[in-house]
């Protein structure tokens, strides 16, 4: 199986910038696409970005061009960059992996989120 835990998160200004971070450990070999999704209060959790194995990256039109998603799969952490931050990018953000069935039981993981709070 696979534990994420995800870090980063803070209060900052908007315009500032925030770097979340997240380790995966367990069985390495679960893990395909990894990404990050975020859900603000009263709101469902949507799709923030996700990235490959590969490294081929996908964004929400909403943080096209101010959040870049990255993963080092040799030290199995996932990052997101978070630049020109708005208010309503706040929200708790989690990081989630697929599994894959072939060598794990389960086919998501996700961590226990970090809020991240953008001050206007």
């Amino acid at each position: 199986q696979v534990q994420l835990v995800d870090s980063g998160g803070g209060l900052v200004q908007a315009g500032g910038s925030l770097r979340l971070s997240c380790a995966a450990s367990g069985n390495r070999r679960c893990i395909v696409d990894m990404g990050w999704y975020r859900q603000a209060p009263g709101k469902k959790r949507e799709l923030v970005a996700t990235i490959s194995n590969s490294g081929r990256a996908n964004y929400a039109e909403s943080v096209k061009g101010r959040f870049t998603i990255s993963r080092d799969n040799s030290k199995n952490t996932l990052s997101l960059q978070m630049n020109s931050l708005k208010a309503e990018d706040t929200a708790v953000y989690y990081c989630y992996a697929d599994g894959d069935l072939r060598y794990c039981s389960e086919d998501e993981f996700w961590g226990q989120g970090t809020q991240v709070t953008v001050s206007s």
